[in-house]
């Protein structure tokens, strides 16, 4: 067993060595076409917070409410984060410190707070407090944090619940409990319900591991998931083959993924996955042969983490006739394609946490094998 385990990080160490002593193209040298391009709203800025998690599962929101046939709307994601920090804060007590506070969160918080809270378009909530321009939440993370703590210490608290909101209102202004839009009178739930119009319910996530029974649902184990969320387990192949047919169809999709490899370089607006051994054709590099083995232990030793998340929208291939997906990130107008990369299958079944999608834009067979 030790010797199996230090093969594995030999073989990792040997992997990013020679990955890191190869020189990487640039953007233009891929000349991407485009084939699939569904709708999607303006690039945002997420900034200094780790709240990619709302930023791509909004944007793909704003997709659904375009896909359906309604019109481009810039929701608000603070307003969902606000909603989420208090769940956190509630599962950081009750837990009794036994669980993370901390920015991150996943695809089905957004789904939760939706459901839980509403939604707010973003001229009603910014998220910022009064003077600021930056998002940042660091400071605010802390406060909260060392204030949990600090009643966790004292064997428990009365008003923990008023002290995390009373920081909130501070550090992002407080959420609106009624506002106008259009001239009408909204409550958050009443704008999710009237306005926006999508149903919780009809959307489900999705990932691929060799741990977990295949076409059973599992918690995914990394730290984000503080609300225990559960995925549907299918193949790797599946996977992939879900995402490109959802596309097909006109859906989007939200991907959570790891994004620490030099190979991510949304600079350069691309994301790839090179083959160690080397080779090229046309300038660009041999991408490396996934499989689920492969995968399965880069996720185990934790070389595939959840970085972040992002929506893919579409799909493209590059002069070699390789197949991308299309992906709208939340950093703002970065890199040669304003804010959008694209990012390879090879990368994709590497570095792979999860998917969210409708469940209308599943397969029929993959749909059969998950809801018999």
């Amino acid at each position: 067993m030790k010797t199996f385990f230090f093969t594995i990080i030999y073989l990792g160490f040997v992997f990013f060595s020679r990955l890191e002593a190869q020189s990487l193209p640039s953007g233009a040298a891929f000349d991407f076409k485009i084939s699939i391009e569904n709708g999607a709203t303006s690039v945002k800025n997420q900034e200094r917070s780790g709240t990619c998690w709302s930023f791509s599962t909004v944007s793909f929101l704003e997709s659904e409410m375009m896909r359906r046939g309604g019109k481009a709307m810039d929701l608000s994601e603070l307003f969902i984060v606000n909603g989420i920090y208090r769940d956190k804060a509630e599962n950081y007590i009750l837990r009794q410190g036994d669980a993370g506070f901390s920015e991150g969160a996943l695809s089905h918080d957004v789904i939760n707070g939706y459901k839980k809270y509403g939604i707010v378009p973003q001229e009603a909530y910014s998220g910022l407090p009064s003077g600021a321009e930056t998002i940042d939440h660091s400071e605010m993370v802390a406060a909260i944090g060392g204030m949990l703590d600090g009643i966790l210490k004292n064997k428990g608290g009365i008003y923990w619940r008023d002290a995390t909101n009373a920081l909130l209102d501070v550090y992002m202004g407080p959420a609106p409990a009624t506002f106008r839009y259009e001239g009408k009178e909204y409550t958050p739930k009443s704008f999710a319900e009237e306005v926006v119009g999508l149903r919780p319910e009809e959307y489900i996530e999705i990932s691929s591991f060799t741990h977990v029974p295949l076409y059973e649902t599992f918690v995914l184990e990394v730290p984000d998931n503080f609300s225990s969320g559960r995925y549907f387990n299918i193949r790797l192949d599946e996977m992939v083959e879900t995402v490109k047919e959802a596309l097909a169809k006109g859906y989007t999709v939200v991907w959570d993924c790891d994004v620490s490899e030099k190979g991510f370089n949304p600079r350069e607006g691309y994301a790839i996955i090179p083959d160690p051994a080397g080779g090229s054709k046309n300038g660009l590099p041999h991408e490396l042969e996934v499989t689920p083995a492969m995968r399965q232990a880069a996720y185990e030793r934790f070389a595939t983490t959840d970085d972040h998340l992002m929506h893919i929208i579409g799909m493209a291939k590059d002069k070699n006739g390789n197949d991308y997906f299309v992906v709208k990130n939340s950093w703002g107008e970065v890199g040669p394609f304003e804010g959008y990369l694209y990012a390879s299958v090879p990368y994709f079944k590497m570095k792979t946490l999860g998917i969210m999608l409708h469940k209308d834009a599943l397969p029929k067979e993959i749909a059969r094998k998950l809801f018999k």
